[in-house]
């Protein structure tokens, strides 16, 4: 039975998970998009989310707070001042997993783990489909200019005409 086993230890000491978690959660604040293996993308959605759902009140004690898990002062000012702001209407589910293909030395399964409000080409391509219309994929013939064609066809009935009287 797996009684009080919530937690993946990832096979490591608690005082190395505890840094890497840390590390892993600023990289992504930072960056909006890491890649790693999906028990480490898991592990750190766990992490992450409620930090996260805890920068929505920003005050000094969230602020202590999350800068106890991130432990980097850039990554805490990200969070508060340009993550919240974005996420403020979201009840939750602020990150999304893609699992992407197997590790070359290892097979270990790999994941990109990202922010979900900021994913532009996900964003765009939502908002295209919803406001335009979609484009065909037949070629059509390129209309000419109406002033050009009889431009170009007075000379040649001119001609024609010029060579009828002679051929008589």
């Amino acid at each position: 039975m797996r009684h009080n086993k919530k937690l993946n230890h990832l096979g490591r000491q608690s005082g190395h998970r505890k840094a890497m978690l840390a590390n892993m959660a600023s990289s992504l604040l930072l960056h909006k998009r890491i890649e790693t293996t999906l028990a480490k993308a898991k592990a750190l959605r766990v992490y992450v989310e409620p930090l996260i759902t805890k920068s929505k009140i920003d005050s000094t004690n969230s602020r202590r707070v999350a800068f106890s898990y991130l432990k980097q002062k850039e990554a805490v000012t990200e969070l508060f001042r340009v993550i919240a702001p974005k996420i403020a209407e979201r009840p939750g589910g602020y990150t999304r997993i893609l699992r992407t293909s197997y590790r070359a030395g290892d097979a270990a399964e790999m994941a990109i783990m990202e922010l979900v409000d900021f994913n532009e080409a996900a964003l765009n391509s939502g908002k295209k489909e919803a406001g335009e219309k979609k484009n065909t994929r037949r070629s059509r013939a390129k209309k000419v200019a109406e002033p050009a064609a009889p431009k170009a066809e007075a000379p040649k009935a001119e001609a024609s005409k010029a060579d009828a009287p002679k051929a008589e």
